[in-house]
C-alpha cells in the first residue's frame, strides 16, 4: 500500500469521524431547541442518523463502514447520549475510558508475564 493511498483513507476516516462526532453534539446541544433554526439543526442530525440511504459517501451507512462500527449500535448510543445532562454525559464517558485504561493496563501486564524469560542460572567464577 504506497504512501499517498494511506493519507487518503486516513483523511476519509477523520472525515467519517469528524461527521459522526458533530452529529453526536448537534443532538446533545439542540435536544431541547426552542428556536426554529435549533431545531433544524437538531432535525438534520437526527434524519442523518436514522437514514438509510447508502447514495451519498458519508451518509450515515457509509460512515459506519468506513469506521467498521455497527451501525445500530452506534445509533443506540448517539440516541441513548442525547438525552444525558451535562454531568450524566461526562461521568459516562470518564467511566469508558476508566474501562479502557484498565483493560490496556491489564493486556499490558499479561503481555509482559508471558513474555518473561526463564533466568539463566549466573555462574560464580573463581578469582585465579
Amino acid at each position: 500500500m504506497n504512501a499517498q493511498f494511506q493519507l487518503a483513507e486516513t483523511g476519509q476516516k477523520d472525515l467519517a469521524a469528524g461527521v459522526l462526532k458533530q452529529v453526536a453534539q448537534d443532538l446533545r446541544r439542540f435536544h431541547g431547541a426552542t428556536t426554529a433554526v435549533e431545531r433544524g439543526l437538531y432535525l438534520d442530525a437526527y434524519s442523518w442518523l436514522a437514514s438509510g440511504d447508502t447514495s451519498w459517501p458519508f451518509s450515515f451507512l457509509n460512515v459506519c463502514e468506513i469506521l467498521n462500527l455497527a451501525p445500530e449500535a452506534v445509533r443506540e448510543e448517539v440516541l441513548g447520549d442525547q438525552s444525558l445532562g451535562a454531568f450524566s454525559y461526562w461521568s459516562r464517558r470518564c467511566r469508558r475510558a476508566a474501562r479502557a485504561f484498565q483493560t490496556f493496563f491489564t493486556d499490558s501486564a499479561r503481555k509482559r508475564t508471558t513474555l518473561a524469560v526463564d533466568p539463566v542460572p549466573l555462574t560464580v567464577h573463581a578469582f585465579q
